[in-house]
């Protein structure tokens, strides 16, 4: 989901993106696609990829154990990054009234187990200039601030499309969606 505001008048909008985890596909395999089914030796019970690890009947107290919707943590202050970048492609110089100078796009939140959260996104400076652009993610979870983060991007040159990744909380706090911005140039 792409969305773009305006900071002032006379300026030209600026680029964000909402990300959601990469949750949400569908669990049917297509019905041309022979699914492998695993008998487990003790119980006799057959598993397939799609329901291994589900359990039936109500859930065991271990299971309530974790709430994220009632999590209550957050990281306090700003955290700063430097993000790599990896230039990608060349675009074209389109900056002016209606097109901003720099945009993001084609943006992805994951996890990655026993580390961080991380959002994979793209930078596209649409203008004739070098540019340093800052970005601003905020991590959340059910509308909760979990991490506040503040990226500096290094130089990114005329016409380039970059991409980077943007570090974000531990993975022992739930985050379910991430909202990124450019704040400069």
């Amino acid at each position: 989901m792409m969305a773009i505001s305006a900071d002032g008048f006379g300026q030209v909008p600026r680029s964000g993106v909402d990300i959601r985890p990469n949750a949400g596909q569908s669990s049917a395999a297509p019905a041309s696609a022979a699914v492998p089914q695993f008998r487990d030796p003790k119980t006799g019970q057959i598993w397939t990829p799609l329901d291994v690890g589900m359990k039936s009947g109500p859930p065991t107290p271990a299971d309530l154990a974790f709430d994220p919707r009632g999590q209550a943590v957050m990281v306090k202050g700003v955290v700063t990054q430097r993000p790599g970048i990896v230039p990608l492609s060349s675009v074209p110089i389109t900056a002016g009234p209606t097109v901003p100078i720099v945009n993001l796009g084609d943006a992805s939140l994951s996890a990655v187990p026993g580390k961080r959260w991380q959002v994979v996104l793209y930078l596209d400076n649409n203008s004739g200039n070098t540019v340093v652009p800052v970005i601003d993610c905020r991590f959340t979870n059910g509308g909760k601030l979990v991490e506040d983060t503040h990226a500096l991007v290094p130089a990114v040159g005329p016409g380039v499309r970059v991409g980077m990744v943007i570090y974000g909380p531990t993975t022992d706090l739930f985050v379910d969606n991430a909202r990124c911005a450019v704040k400069s140039p």
